[in-house]
């Protein structure tokens, strides 16, 4: 009899100078390095509703998923494996919400293995995510320097 895997959730959420749909854009650009196929080795990459990606970061460590939902400029769906996943096909919902001039990301990655391999998305989403306050702030401090 095979055990079943238990699994967690992971909830992240910033605020980012900018509008939902230039935060939504810069999730999707492999061009912007807020994102993880922004420098991946090999890179797959088609946004639209059941196209799959593909990316490798160093050997051997390929991520690959399917686009499930992408709402412009609210809302983007998708799943997730890597080895880190230890074969779970895991779900990443992104939300960008108006807060005031800025918005409101909220990440929540789930059906992730609860152990060691699980809690490695927590270190890389939040490297990801204070990617996109840096580049924002920059973008906004360059705007505001004319």
């Amino acid at each position: 009899m095979k055990t079943k895997l238990k699994t967690m959730a992971l909830t992240f959420e910033r605020t980012i100078p900018a509008s939902p749909g230039q935060v939504f854009d810069a999730w999707l650009s492999p061009k912007s390095p807020v994102n993880p196929w922004h420098d991946a080795d090999i890179r797959v990459f088609t946004p639209k509703v059941n196209s799959l990606f593909y990316f490798r970061q160093g050997a051997p460590h390929p991520h690959y998923g399917r686009f499930l939902k992408l709402a412009r400029p609210g809302k983007i769906q998708m799943t997730w494996m890597s080895p880190h996943t230890r074969g779970l096909e895991s779900l990443v919902r992104v939300t960008f919400k108006k807060k005031g001039q800025d918005t409101l990301l909220t990440l929540v990655h789930s059906n992730l293995p609860d152990d060691e391999e699980g809690v490695l998305h927590k270190e890389g989403w939040d490297y990801y995510l204070a990617q996109f306050g840096r580049v924002f702030r920059a973008k906004k401090s360059a705007l505001n320097a004319r």
